[in-house]
């Protein structure tokens, strides 16, 4: 009983300490704690739900044993990022979202490849991941290439389309008057079109981050070397260490939050002009 209430006793000062907040002014630090009082509370409950019903650790660890399991396996959730993160999705990403980006402008410059291509990206794209990703696994071995391939054909189709969008934003009257000054098409694209298109083309990059990791963790699955977050969770599950997959989790929970909001804060530095980032 006493988790119970403390479980309790926890939402109900997470909830006033909320309402406080709500009605302050709002600041970079009111922004701030909201969530994070909400996760704490969130947290709190969990902790005390699992020790209170007596949860088994194998359907539910409490969140102090997955902390403790995190702390004692920084060498093995180290590995496991960079094999995973730094191998596979980041370099799966560059080279999916830039592929894109390049193929887009040539879209662009030869309009009849627009309905030539699009709808070829719009079948790949439609393609579940979990049958592509054996066949890339087989095509490029087990190693983080097949991962970085399979995360390219993940994030290359939202890319594409968002930048294609982007760079018909501009309306006719614009590029007209960038005819009447005699601008050669690359002249256009580098001063009108591209950075018109730039609310899109970060719409289309924040869109794929998240896409990214989850293609690589998913693609580890059907075949990695002894290290990775996939192969970690796929093999700690077998093994009942639900501890270990909740670490790495919470690995994948932190690196695509700070991924996606490193991508948002580039946005909002290149874009200011832009009314979404004003106020």
């Amino acid at each position: 009983m006493m988790w119970i209430a403390i479980g309790v006793i926890s939402w109900l000062i997470g909830w006033r300490a909320n309402v406080w907040l709500a009605a302050q002014p709002t600041s970079r630090f009111t922004t701030l704690m909201v969530p994070v009082i909400f996760g704490l509370t969130l947290v709190m409950i969990w902790e005390a739900a699992v020790r209170g019903f007596e949860i088994s650790p194998v359907l539910l660890p409490a969140p102090s044993v997955i902390a403790v399991t995190f702390v004692q396996s920084l060498d093995i959730l180290w590995q496991d990022f960079v094999q995973t993160v730094i191998k596979g999705a980041l370099s799966g990403y560059i080279l999916g979202c830039g592929s894109a980006f390049l193929i887009a402008i040539v879209i662009d410059r030869f309009p009849f490849l627009q309905r030539g291509l699009l709808p070829v990206g719009n079948f790949v794209a439609a393609l579940p991941i979990v049958g592509m990703a054996p066949i890339l696994v087989m095509w490029f071995g087990f190693d983080w290439q097949s991962k970085a391939a399979v995360v390219v054909v993940m994030v290359f189709f939202p890319m594409l389309v968002n930048t294609v969008e982007g760079l018909q934003a501009t309306d006719k009257m614009q590029r007209d008057l960038m005819r009447t000054y005699a601008s050669s098409y690359m002249q256009t694209l580098l001063k009108l079109r591209l950075p018109a298109a730039m609310p899109f083309i970060f719409n289309g990059l924040k869109i794929t981050t998240t896409l990214a990791l989850i293609g690589a963790i998913v693609a580890e699955f059907f075949g990695s070397p002894i290290k990775g977050m996939g192969f970690r969770i796929s093999t700690s599950v077998g093994q009942l260490a639900l501890d270990l997959v909740w670490a790495e989790i919470v690995v994948a929970a932190i690196v695509g939050s700070a991924f996606y909001g490193g991508v948002a804060k580039l946005e909002k530095a290149l874009t200011f002009w832009h009314p979404s980032q004003r106020g």
